[in-house]
């Protein structure tokens, strides 16, 4: 029996409704059907269409063959990938630095 979709926050299915959007529009755009878009993701036709519908039961590496199918999977990089809050909490943390004898 498949496990429970994991609940998300209005703001998290928002961007996941959007993201999929994104899959869907990428996948009209280049004149591909879902059964073939499917297919070369190696994925159920049912699972592409919760993809496309930002269903937060689909796994990651779904969207990544997705993503691959499009030529998008680089853009995947691009994900936390400049994290300015992290940089600032981190430098935060850094110890102050030791001051030498006179």
């Amino acid at each position: 029996m498949p496990s429970k979709a994991p609940l998300a926050f209005p703001s998290e299915a928002k961007l996941l409704a959007d993201f999929g959007e994104r899959l869907r529009l990428a996948r009209l755009r280049r004149r591909l059907t879902a059964v073939v878009v499917a297919e070369r993701a190696n994925i159920s036709r049912p699972t592409l269409a919760k993809a496309e519908r930002g269903d937060p039961s689909v796994t990651l590496g779904t969207y990544l063959r997705v993503l691959a199918i499009y030529g998008l999977e680089n853009d995947l990089s691009i994900v936390a990938g400049d994290d300015i809050l992290g940089r600032r909490l981190q430098d935060l943390a850094l110890p102050a630095p030791r001051k030498g004898r006179k």
